[in-house]
């Protein structure tokens, strides 16, 4: 007889895609694809001699770093083209990203490689440009250098990639780099810089291509005093491009560049930008990615026709303008066929007025709630993101139509907004609109004087100059981030305690940024910490996550996020690119949420001061309250109850904070699409229209009176630097930062001499003294800490550098040693950055590595990190004598792995090291819950079938799909969630 089995599938609940059903044939041939895009056919080099001859229809790629990269923003190289062979029709594309090197270019999952996109645009001209980011390798590094550059020049002259001959091929030089204010990258960089620029200048001899020397005229140009040609010392302003490419015309043709016509400029940078949004679009992860096959054809192949077209009608503009033939005013794309329907593959959830949302809020009995901004009487908030509060008491929220990214025929017009309640009832009645051409702008911060912006893939500085609320600067400051998921990328900007600007980005990207110490790069989620004074950007804290938001600091300045919980425990810096850090194990980590804030207002009940509160947004919506807990090895949260809980899944919180009164906002992106995977991204359900402003009070609590910050003086900002609110706190700090070094040091100085040594909070007091002195600029990051650890050319042009810091290094010193466990913590986390003033380091630091307290313990081993001496190292592993577990064995795991530290350790007879690593990484497994006496039965049952299921991180599946089981045979189930996200599975017969 046949013995029948039952089946049971394990389905992901809201996972399925409906089949998308269009015939695929039109429109695969526009997926530019790694794994199926054609390659060029090998074919015998030929010789480039210069100068360049250019022949009618030539169709030329630019590829390199950031030096072309950016030139695409300002279009005067290729206009010089235009110019000079107006009736060529040339075709010129930008295919450079930033920090590529010859033989280091990441690029989005299945994301065709470079030699694919100039088989793909047919070209017979290329100028490349690399030798800057190569030449952090110092002189050691050059013979490297030039065998890589010569099996990469033979391999690109040896390519048909116009599927007829062999390419024009011409070597660029990097260009000199600057003494600007806050480094001195010339000092630091053009040496190294000179000798990478011969080399190139030999390898195109010996090869027998073009070699264009743009460096010479450039570092002759930028001695010139008071002329910036760069925003940060290596990348050039307009100006210095407008050099640059009239050097680059120069070298390459031999003669005299033509003049610049503007209208045909502006016309290049036009199509540029219509180019890079076909060559480099967001949500890559869907178009060539893990999830192409989800969304990948709808969404984004037909988007990829309509960019081409509209990339050749500018093509022709712009010839008819080298012509001298009469344009109109506005680019003709009259030919570009609409977009096909999107899939719609669940149901959306219930769109109410902001009345009517209100009603479905359960609200805590202990607070009030009402609107304090809608899309109804300020329809500029819609899709907000962000919130911050000026030192004016104003809410600026950032906001989003254009997510979930720009489709042809759209430009972005996303807009950070400012709100005001100038008659203090609670609700806004003045908007105002900063600026109206943002892309996406995930994540904002104050500072400078003006505001940084995430602009994906870039961080961007907006300033309003004349006063009237309006940006009149709007410039790049740091680029290469990466864009594989809009609503993974550049998030969660804030400002330290101590003043440097951190943010991250998540799963599946990868980024690779310039900067003046060398090429920072990171993939897979991870933080970047950013000091804006010395341009210096490093990574820290990378792991394999999901996509977490929502970050803040406790009182003692300890970090807290979502994924990771206690994120202080990962400030290491990063291991050596492309590694990252194991996944924590066993601690707390949450995807699903987004803004934190710790409730210190007196505003707020006085049973929740020290507790937490945080937006969810998946798989619930709600406003949560959290208990902040100390532990022996870290914090964690222990979650106590909601605030709000909507039964409205409209309803999506996405940030929060406090008002300079204390009340609480919570930013609310109301939406009856939620998800960013689990719809089409041109589901035509997504709200463009809808935006709330959230406003919490507490029932039996009086507001407090605003502080005055922007107009109070010195000494009264720093009397707020005592009040016990967080947020006031760092509001002053950040209005300090804005009155500069010279104005503020004397009077801190003095008032932290002036402190009561008997007052409860006086070692909270001097840490904040601390912390106010960086964020003046009185201790920077250390050149060690970036890129390149083994280049100590001095520490760049910082205003700091000869001035007195006694007062500082006493207090500092004051708390290293004091009774308050807190406080040390906190002391020895500035070892990181006040390391190269103390002559005593080592001691100091193998004092705070044999700490009592674990949370001392884990902030030496971290600083190691950053001072990244062998005595740090030394004092490192002092921490290993004393007990270790949880946060502080994971902070000891990734502290040995940092690329600072590693080089110590790894192949020295002399350390064990890699096997305490193992050690530790055993230590975090999973574990399984020790099982009740109920379920010791049931366990112990003869037949008993244990199923092992684990979900896959931010892939919406599970690691078995069906499990087979006799009828009536006992089951246990055992669910792993590395993921650390809440999820659903349905079983089915």
């Amino acid at each position: 007889m046949r013995r029948h089995l039952t089946m049971i599938a394990i389905l992901l609940a809201a996972s399925p895609l409906a089949a998308q059903t269009l015939d695929n044939e039109s429109f695969d041939r526009f997926g530019i694809y790694e794994a199926t895009a054609p390659r060029p056919q090998a074919i015998e080099p030929r010789a480039t001699t210069l100068p360049l001859e250019l022949r009618k229809g030539d169709r030329i790629a630019l590829i390199g770093n950031t030096l072309f990269e950016r030139s695409q923003l300002f279009g005067q190289f290729e206009a010089l083209l235009h110019r000079q062979f107006p009736d060529h029709e040339l075709v010129v594309r930008h295919l450079a990203w930033s920090a590529d090197q010859i033989d280091l270019q990441p690029r989005p999952d299945n994301f065709a490689d470079t030699f694919q996109h100039l088989k793909h645009e047919r070209v017979d001209v290329i100028f490349a440009a690399f030798g800057f980011n190569e030449s952090f390798a110092g002189p050691a590094g050059l013979v490297d250098f030039r065998q890589k550059l010569s099996t990469y020049v033979e391999q690109l002259r040896s390519q048909a990639f116009n599927g007829r001959s062999a390419p024009r091929v011409i070597l660029v030089s990097p260009i000199a780099n600057e003494n600007v204010a806050g480094v001195a990258a010339a000092d630091r960089n053009n040496a190294r810089i000179k000798l990478y620029s011969e080399v190139m200048r030999e390898v195109a001899s010996t090869h027998h291509i073009g070699f264009a020397d743009v460096y010479t005229a450039t570092e002759q140009a930028m001695l010139s005093p008071g002329t910036d040609l760069t925003i940060n010392g290596i990348h050039l302003t307009q100006q210095g491009d407008r050099l640059f490419s009239e050097t680059l015309f120069q070298q390459i043709f031999q003669q005299q560049p033509p003049e610049i016509n503007d209208s045909l400029r502006q016309a290049i940078t036009d199509k540029n930008r219509e180019y890079f949004r076909r060559f480099r679009p967001l949500n890559t992860f869907y178009y060539t990615g893990g999830r192409n096959k989800a969304y990948g054809y709808l969404d984004f192949l037909p988007a990829m026709r309509n960019f081409d077209m509209m990339v050749e009608n500018r093509d022709r503009r712009i010839w008819n303008l080298a012509q001298g033939k009469t344009v109109a005013a506005t680019v003709d794309d009259s030919n570009i066929p609409p977009l096909p329907l999107a899939d719609q593959s669940r149901g959306a959830n219930e769109w109410l007025p902001a009345e009517k949302e209100r009603q479905a809020f359960q609200v805590d009995p202990r607070f009030e709630v009402n609107l304090f901004a809608g899309e109804e009487q300020f329809p500029d908030i819609a899709n907000p993101i962000q919130m911050r509060w000026d030192a004016r008491g104003r809410l600026w929220v950032s906001c989003s139509t254009t997510y979930p990214h720009v489709y042809p025929g759209k430009q972005p017009n996303d807009k950070l907004v400012i709100l005001e309640d100038t008659d203090l009832d609670g609700r806004a009645d003045k908007s105002t609109v900063f600026a109206e051409d943002l892309h996406i702008p995930l994540s904002f911060e104050f500072g400078d004087g003006g505001v940084y912006v995430s602009e994906q893939p870039s961080l961007t500085f907006l300033k309003d100059i004349d006063g009237d609320d309006r940006a009149d600067v709007h410039e790049i400051v740091l680029t290469g981030f990466g864009t594989e998921d809009s609503h993974h990328s550049l998030h969660d900007l804030t400002w330290t305690p101590d003043g440097d600007l951190i943010f991250r980005e998540s799963i599946f990207h990868h980024s690779q940024v310039e900067t003046p110490y060398g090429p920072i790069r990171q993939q897979n989620s991870g933080w970047f910490r950013y000091q804006p004074r010395t341009h210096r950007l490093i990574s820290f804290g990378t792991y394999p996550s999901t996509n977490p938001w929502g970050v803040t600091f406790d009182d003692w300045g300890q970090h807290m996020a979502s994924h990771p919980v206690y994120a202080a425990a990962f400030h290491s810096l990063d291991p050596p690119y492309p590694q990252q850090n194991p996944a924590p194990k066993g601690l707390q980590a949450y995807s699903g949420v987004c803004g934190h804030q710790f409730v210190d207002w007196s505003s707020f009940p006085d049973e929740l001061q020290g507790h937490f509160i945080k937006v969810r947004y998946k798989p619930t919506n709600r406003v949560e309250i959290h208990q902040w807990k100390e532990k022996e090895f870290g914090y964690e949260e222990q979650y106590v109850g909601d605030l709000i809980f909507s039964t409205n899944l409209s309803f999506i919180p996405v940030d929060l904070q406090f008002g300079p009164r204390g009340a609480l906002y919570v930013c609310d992106w109301y939406n009856p699409v939620k998800g960013h995977a689990q719809y089409s991204l041109r589901d035509e359900r997504r709200d463009r229209h809808s935006g709330r402003i959230w406003r919490i009070t507490a029932k039996d609590k009086p507001l407090r009176e605003a502080p005055q910050i922007a107009d109070a003086t010195i000494p009264e900002l720093l009397k707020l630097l005592t009040r016990p609110e967080y947020r006031i706190r760092d509001w002053a700090k950040r209005e300090l930062r804005e009155r500069g070094l010279a104005q503020v040091k004397p009077t801190l100085d003095a008032w932290v001499q002036s402190l009561d040594a008997n007052e409860p909070r006086f070692r909270h007091h001097q840490l904040e003294a601390i912390w106010t002195y960086r964020w003046i600029g009185l201790a920077e990051l250390d050149g060690h800490v970036g890129a390149v650890a083994h280049i100590h050319a001095g520490h760049g042009s910082s205003p700091a550098a000869n001035i007195d810091r006694s007062v500082a290094l006493q207090t500092l010193r004051s708390l290293l040693d004091c009774d308050d466990p807190h406080a040390r913590a906190a002391a020895t986390q500035q070892l990181r950055y006040w390391h190269p003033y103390l002559d005593d380091l080592p001691v100091l630091l193998k004092q705070s590595a044999n700490d009592d307290s674990a949370t001392v313990r884990m902030e030496a081993a971290i600083a190691a990190t950053y001072i990244a001496t062998r005595d740090a190292f030394e004092a490192m592993v002092d921490v290993l004598k004393h007990p270790r577990e949880g946060h502080l064995a994971y902070a000891i795991t990734c502290a040995l792995g940092s690329h600072t530290m590693r080089p110590y350790w790894e192949g020295n007879p002399n350390y064990d090291i890699t096997r305490l690593l193992k050690l530790a990484a055993r230590a975090q497994t999973i574990k399984e819950p020790p099982p009740t006496a109920s379920e010791s039965q049931f366990d112990r049952q003869a037949d008993l079938a244990r199923i092992d299921i684990a979900c896959v991180p931010e892939r919406m599946m599970f690691t078995q799909k069906q499990f087979v089981v006799r009828p009536n045979q006992p089951v246990k189930v055992v669910f792993t969630n590395p993921d650390a996200t809440d999820h659903n599975f349905v079983i089915v017969r």
